[in-house]
């Protein structure tokens, strides 16, 4: 009986250290320096689910195809900045970084029901959507505190998220573009695809989106650094 018991306890302690590590956050260190993500040669460190697929060219991840997710493999992150440099190749493409996912991705529409995407496409009007669906919006849920701060594809484009507590700030090119907080009124789904509506956790994993054949969007740098306390 105590052997049974010893044993126990023991299963105990190894289920509340998996708990412990599935909550920790991966976003460490020091707070004024950033923690390059991409190593500019190879995909180390991330994994893709999904369509498509993902490849480095020119030092550069390059999207193929989708919808798909290349997500970083290091853990959740939260009370953290991630630092996204990006540019399409056309004049307009899509994709989008997804943050606060709830639970390591295995294929490619959980992160979009129960995460957020920080959306990549400037005129999401050429497919009849609105302005709360285009380039630094959290998708279909807020709409910009400053219009056009995006430049148009060959440029280069850089996206700064911050991940404070329940709070999500994106500032795109310097300009602060979405502050939004859990539990902000949002507008009611238009369309099937668009996430379900609800809280997010502080803690999450995140990734970069390949949308289709006709959207191909580079990732130059990838970083990320805790909040100062």
């Amino acid at each position: 009986m105590l052997k049974r018991f010893t044993v126990c306890i023991f299963l105990v302690a190894g289920l509340s250290t998996l708990v412990m590590a599935a909550d920790e956050n991966a976003c460490k260190g020091d707070p004024g320096k950033w923690q390059q993500l991409f190593n500019g040669k190879d995909l180390t460190g991330w994994k893709h689910v999904g369509p498509g697929g993902d490849t480095v060219e020119d030092g550069l991840i390059r999207t193929h195809g989708g919808m798909g997710l290349l997500y970083w493999t290091g853990g959740k992150v939260g009370n953290c900045e991630i630092h996204v440099v990006f540019k399409m190749r056309d004049e307009n493409d899509n994709s989008g970084v997804f943050i606060r996912i709830p639970l390591e991705p295995r294929e490619e529409w959980m992160p979009v029901h129960y995460g957020y995407e920080v959306q990549i496409d400037n005129h999401p009007e050429k497919s009849n959507e609105d302005e709360y669906h285009e380039t630094g919006m959290l998708y279909s849920l807020t709409k910009p505190l400053v219009k056009n701060a995006w430049k148009p594809g060959p440029e280069w484009n850089t996206m700064d998220i911050t991940l404070d507590g329940p709070r999500t700030i994106v500032m795109l090119n310097g300009k602060k573009v979405t502050d939004y907080k859990e539990g902000d009124p949002v507008p009611e789904k238009k369309f099937d695809f668009e996430p379900q509506h609800g809280t997010r956790p502080n803690l999450g994993w995140f990734g970069l989106q390949n949308h289709s054949d006709n959207d191909i969007v580079f990732f130059k740098e990838v970083a990320i650094k805790p909040l100062k306390k």
